[in-house]
């Protein structure tokens, strides 16, 4: 069967991929630039160009590079681009090694090493399906060569070779890797720590990711093996580096080094432990732990900073060391125990002695941490039960972690971004005031009642001190609400915010006496900290504050979008966002339209001239809470749409310049489509003014090919052109040519979108496509051939089919039909994949629907004599229960009834055996669960999951497409229909339906038959 192609298949279909018009290949791209010396060869490899290892390509791959660093674009992209286009030749990574080794210029060793670390990042991984991108001779070289290397080299460099090694080791270790470990554990003797941190980088980097990975057996044995090889090795580098640091006590240079190291091997004993307790570890605990101990108590004054920002060795290894301790206290609290006591000693003492400056903000956090993780341990509550205890960690360690520092003021005014991320996304894990909210937390678990009236104290002198003096004091209440937040706060999730409070803590009462207070203020840039404090309360307690409140803060909210600080604007677009998404008893809005509308157009212009704000122009939260606005306001925007849509388009041209911020930019698109949707529900014929107003801007998107709007652009095209009634505009039909250039179907990120914008085309104009030109139906079918041979992309694959079967004229596809089913047996004799089969049972039943079931088994039958009868008896008959989806289960039910009913050789020849099997399968497809199985050795590849600098596909959410149902009503109820078509089939041969029932059929299938009889109203005769 696998040699049963057509002759003409290949050529005409394949022509697409090789000859369209406008497509460069990379040789017509490199005959463009001057060039690196290819030697070609006729190897039956897919690296059939191999790059001679000379000075003249050495010297030429160095005048690329230098070009790559250039600011100017025009010189700089080229370059860029030429590179990317020779990475798939033979020694192209083996030059980049050389000359990262060989070159003089320091400049452009690093650039070799970050070139060499990107290309391996985007080319070393293997996917199924798709082309080797570096050649195994190139890869055999590359790890015999590469840990020797990044031992040799400089720190920047080694930082970019171990990267390297460590993405090679994540697809090769150890399997394809395995002298790997031995090799670096050998350089441990070497005595050079220069060497020896350059291995402690690399395995930290290679180990690193036990820590987030799921537990499987492949993982442990890949963890044993590790244990086996390093533990014991790192264990004596661990005593040997503590002797040296005693011996070099007073050597600042030696004492520099042998820190780094300390700290790596602390790193790497966090990861090799994170999965479980390891036998070798519990057995040297004592050394460990004894050792952990001493270096936390620690004090070289040779090893002090005098830099208030950044952390200094001693820090990053003592913070380190808490990371470590809260791991084993947190896990393995029972082999922990006889060491706790001592450790939380030495953290407690930490933590009282170590300053306010920044440089001590990880320790100090990662040490509250520690007490955090300790607090909430049954085990451990004794040590906490004292009065004294509690009141002692309330006021020596919560309280002064909470305050707002200067630092977080200067963070707060000129660096608002990164302030916003800490502070609303949770990525101020490191920080004090979140390590203080930890502990809060994890104390009240046991001991909420006294925490709860020690910190009332603390909260009402807070507010005290403010009210004395607000423009002085008012940190004094920031911290209070800080304080207040905490303690309140018992279960958090990013959809409802707060959704279980403390009993004891009277948000209502708070709110009203002391947030809405601060949001009413008349000037709404007075005092931003303790304004977005108030914006932050309302937003992460929405869930527990009553409505009228909210309802309340919604105006106030609106005001502070025009707020000259970046972080109160954002805050206040952040929490309006949120509060549109709530949800009211019956699943509508919270807050609805109608409670909305008198403040629309405040809303809108609000939000677009927070937009304008100097450092917002880019501000995700902004363009979120746009489109969350049109989402909730629908029809009352309307009005407003001429401009808005002419400030979208604006800001999309100036983004598609230099796109930078991925979330800014979906929001956008998101506000684009619900811009079209909403206007043409109540008006479809302004589509062209959409148009009119978006095409200019697409078409400079395509012409530039903005990678990362590219598949944006193809969703908001197919949203327009499945609203136009019937036929395809000009304008598409200009475009549909370039659509199946090979080129655009390269990138995975391309290709949903590109599928269902053909989809519309076949939707809307099939007949034009089949009359405007000949080349039109084998180019599709070119992409769909494409499509089908990948297991990533081959229900892409079907979806194109279906829409081509189901509209272009019968015959138009005439000629190809044989041909395509003989593609799709080809790839499941090769792949035969779960995924393939539904998709595949899903067409040939939709094919019969369409053509009839006569159609069906001719075409089978005639690809190979009696072929129908085994895709009935291998593939339908076993495999249908496996699809699912209404609409898919809906086709398959009509067209395994129309084989049943409609097929004269299902009654009449050899076939006649799968008959009452068929119908017995049909019944259980109706009747009983569907098989969600899917064998063990199958594994998907997630198209966001290709690996490479390709753009992955973002799916608009308003730019979704209908489900479509190409049988629609006509077919009525598919059991109901199996009744009638039963009937039909009974009266024209008497007798033989009920007698192949009788014998047979099994009794709970013939019962369930005979319930949709009844509800036919009709009988067998």
């Amino acid at each position: 069967m696998r040699n049963a192609r057509a002759p003409w298949l290949t050529a005409q279909f394949l022509s697409l991929w090789v000859f369209e018009i406008g497509v460069r290949s990379p040789a017509a791209v490199r005959a463009s630039q001057p060039h690196l010396n290819p030697t070609l060869t006729h190897s039956q490899a897919s690296h059939d160009i191999i790059m001679d290892l000379n000075d003249a390509n050495l010297q030429s791959l160095m005048e690329f590079l230098r070009k790559t660093l250039d600011p100017d674009p025009l010189v700089r992209r080229p370059a860029e681009k030429f590179l990317e286009s020779v990475e798939g030749n033979q020694n192209y990574p083996v030059l980049l090694l050389t000359l990262l080794e060989k070159s003089q210029d320091n400049v452009i060793r690093v650039c070799a090493a970050v070139t060499f670390k990107n290309y391996i990042k985007r080319n070393w991984r293997i996917v199924e399906d798709e082309q080797n991108k570096i050649s195994d001779p190139d890869r055999t070289t590359v790890k015999a060569n590469i840990v020797n290397l990044m031992l040799r080299s400089p720190e920047q460099i080694q930082k970019q070779l171990s990267d390297a090694i460590s993405i090679i080791g994540r697809e090769d270790f150890p399997q394809k890797w395995p002298d790997l470990l031995t090799e670096m554990v050998t350089r441990f003797q070497s005595g050079d720590f220069h060497i020896i941190n350059g291995v402690l980088r690399t395995a930290h980097s290679l180990f690193k990711r036990y820590r987030h990975e799921f537990k499987s057996n492949e993982l442990w044995l890949e963890i044993k093996l590790v244990l086996d090889t390093f533990a014991a090795p790192l264990t004596e580098l661990f005593k040997a580096t503590i002797e040296l640091c005693q011996t070099h006590a007073k050597d600042i240079n030696a004492l520099k080094v042998l820190f780094s190291s300390l700290t790596l091997i602390s790193k790497l004993f966090y990861s090799l432990n994170f999965q479980d307790l390891p036998e070798f570890f519990e057995d040297n605990m004592e050394t460990w732990m004894s050792n952990f101990h001493n270096l936390l108590t620690l004090d070289n004054k040779l090893l002090q900073t005098d830099d208030e920002e950044e952390a200094g060795l001693l820090e990053m290894l003592k913070s380190q060391i808490c990371d470590n301790a809260a791991l084993y206290a947190q896990k393995y609290d029972e082999e922990f125990q006889p060491f706790l006591p001592r450790f939380v000693t030495a953290i407690w003492n930490l933590l009282v002695s170590t300053g306010q400056e920044v440089k001590y903000d990880l320790l100090v956090s990662n040490a509250i941490q520690f007490l955090a993780s300790v607090c909430e341990r049954p085990h451990y509550k004794n040590l906490f039960e004292d009065q004294n205890t509690l009141t002692s960690i309330c006021e020596k360690v919560i309280v002064p972690n909470m305050e707002f520092r200067s630092a977080d003021e200067e963070a707060f005014e000129d660096n608002s971004e990164e302030y916003i991320r800490r502070d609303l996304e949770g990525s101020d894990i490191d920080t004090r005031r979140r390590a203080a909210c930890d502990l809060v937390r994890g104390l009240c678990k046991f001991f909420e009642a006294p925490v709860t009236a020690i910190f009332s104290g603390y909260v009402n002198s807070m507010l005290a001190e403010y009210a004395k003096n607000p423009g002085l004091n008012w940190k004094h209440k920031d911290a209070a609400i800080y304080l207040v937040t905490s303690l309140a706060s018992k279960a958090q999730t990013q959809k409802h915010g707060i959704t279980q409070a403390n009993e004891l803590v009277n948000l209502t009462e708070f709110f009203v006496n002391h947030i809405i207070t601060d949001l009413k203020s008349p000037n709404i840039n007075e005092f931003p900290v303790l304004k977005a404090d108030a914006i932050k309360y309302v937003m992460i307690f929405r869930s527990q504050l009553p409505k009228e409140q909210l309802l309340q803060a919604v105006p106030l909210l609106m005001a502070h979008l025009e707020a000259e600080s970046a972080v109160e604007h954002t805050y206040a677009a952040h929490a309006l966002e949120r509060l549109f998404t709530m949800r009211g008893p019956n699943n509508t809005t919270l807050i609805t339209p109608g409670e909305m509308a008198p403040f629309t157009s405040q809303l809108l212009n609000n939000l677009f001239k927070a937009l304008s704000v100097p450092g917002s122009a880019e501000n995700e939260y902004i363009m979120k809470a746009i489109m969350r606005s049109f989402s909730l306001l629908q029809d009352a925007i309307v009005p407003y749409i001429p401009t808005l849509i002419d400030q979208l388009t604006q800001k999309l041209l100036l983004v598609s310049k230099n796109p930078s911020k991925p979330h800014f930019n979906h929001y956008l698109f998101e506000s684009l489509c619900l811009s079209i949707r909403i206007t043409c529900k109540a008006n479809p014929s302004t589509v062209g003014s959409f148009e009119e107003a978006l095409f200019p801007v697409f078409t400079e998107i395509l012409q530039n090919d903005v990678q990362e709007f590219v598949p944006y652009v193809f969703q908001v095209m197919s949203l327009l052109l499945e609203i136009h009634s019937d036929s395809i505009p000009s304008s598409y039909m200009a475009l549909f040519p370039h659509l199946l250039q090979p080129a655009l179907w390269e990138r995975a990120g391309n290709i949903p979108p590109l599928v269902r914008l053909l989809q519309a085309y076949l939707e809307k104009g099939a007949p034009t496509i089949a009359s405007s030109a000949a080349d039109k139906i084998p180019g599709l079918l070119g992409v769909f051939q494409k499509l089908i041979a990948s297991k990533a992309n081959d229900h892409q694959g079907f979806y194109l089919l279906n829409s081509i079967i189901e509209h272009m004229p019968p015959e138009s596809i005439m000629q190809y039909r044989k041909q395509i089913f003989i593609l799709l047996f080809q790839r499941l004799q090769s792949s035969k994949t779960t995924k393939f089969i539904k998709s595949f049972l899903v067409f040939i039943n939709l094919f019969g629907v369409k053509y009839g079931a006569i159609a069906l088994q001719e075409i089978f039958d005639s690809i190979q004599p009696k072929m129908f009868g085994m895709v009935l008896e291998k593939i339908i008959i076993p495999d249908v229960q496996k699809v699912s989806g209404p609409v898919e289960k809906k086709i398959c039910a009509v067209g395994i009834t129309k084989i049943l009913t409609e097929c004269p050789a299902m009654m009449d020849t050899e076939y006649t055996k799968l008959w009452t099997p068929l119908l017995q399968a049909l019944i259980g497809f109706f009747e009983l669960p569907e098989d969600d199985s899917t064998p063990d050795d199958e594994h998907f590849i997630d198209i966001e999951d290709t690996p490479g600098y390709q753009t992955a596909f973002s799916q608009l959410a308003f730019a979704g497409k209908k489900e479509h149902d190409p049988i629609g009503d006509s077919m009525g109820n598919p059991k109901i229909l199996l009744a009638q078509s039963l009937h039909k089939l009974s009266t024209a041969c008497p007798g033989r339906v009920p007698s192949m029932l009788s014998s047979s059929l099994n009794a709970d299938a013939l019962q369930f038959l005979q319930g949709y009889l009844l509800a036919a109203s009709v009988q067998l005769v």
